[in-house]
């Protein structure tokens, strides 16, 4: 059985409607926020596939406003499961944009665990986002994504993170940490026991926790702005820390 959903979340950046634009409305763009990597057209009836470890999910542009209005869909599953999405960008005084992103669609019969699983994922994805378009605005990205089924619950990775980044689980919003490579960063977001957000000098970086409903997933995604591939370093620390 399937069940209609939407959600919506809005956020004010510091950039303009045409940064903004750049950001949600082209590959590389989105690919220096969220996660994987996202193939956009630039017109109605155009791709918007995001790939990620090896798996394509295929969408199709629905509105492309430029500057303004960007929304796709997936295809219709059997089951009659979608998914779609639309970004309304509104620029303000100051060199400011409020960016509202609507998620709507049809779920499955677990469509309350994915409901809260995107309510809660969104804010640190646009978090993010927020902190690309102040710190690393037009720079392309080396981008790392690590999937880790079954790496416990969340007590056990967070501990297992946090020491990683010497601080303990009750971390906060604008404190020091320092990654696994002794680079220091700053926690942009912590909001465990989901998901965790680091501005360094060279990237961002998060860890987000499925989870047990979900399978007790560590994934995480980050950018290098720097141009270092970190992919190989970070599968190796999530082997060495997870088992």
């Amino acid at each position: 059985m399937t069940h209609p959903f939407e959600l919506s979340q809005e956020i004010e950046l510091g950039a303009t409607p045409e940064q903004v634009w750049d950001a949600i409305a082209t590959g590389p763009g989105v690919d220096s926020w969220f996660m994987g990597r996202t193939e956009l057209g630039t017109s109605a009836g155009g791709p918007a596939d995001l790939t990620m470890m090896g798996h394509t999910e295929r969408a199709t542009i629905t509105a492309y406003e430029p500057g303004t209005r960007l929304a796709t869909r997936s295809a219709q599953a059997p089951d009659g499961r979608f998914m779609a999405l639309e970004y309304l960008i509104e620029g303000r005084g100051g060199g400011t944009t409020v960016l509202r992103l609507v998620q709507s669609g049809m779920l499955g019969d677990d469509w309350e665990t994915e409901f809260e699983a995107m309510k809660a994922g969104w804010p640190i994805y646009l978090e993010t986002l927020k902190q690309y378009l102040t710190y690393f605005t037009g720079r392309t990205p080396s981008v790392t994504t690590v999937v880790r089924p079954g790496a416990g619950g969340p007590d056990a990775v967070w501990k297992t993170v946090t020491q990683a980044l010497g601080v303990t689980p009750d971390v906060g919003e604008g404190d020091d940490v320092r990654l696994p490579d002794g680079s220091a960063g700053v926690v942009y977001h912590a909001n465990l026991p989901v998901n965790l957000g680091i501005r360094a000098d060279e990237g961002l970086y998060r860890f987000i926790h499925s989870g047990a409903a979900r399978g007790d997933v560590l994934v995480l995604g980050h950018q290098n702005f720097a141009g270092r591939d970190e992919q190989a370093a970070w599968d190796a620390w999530t082997a060495e820390s997870f088992g």
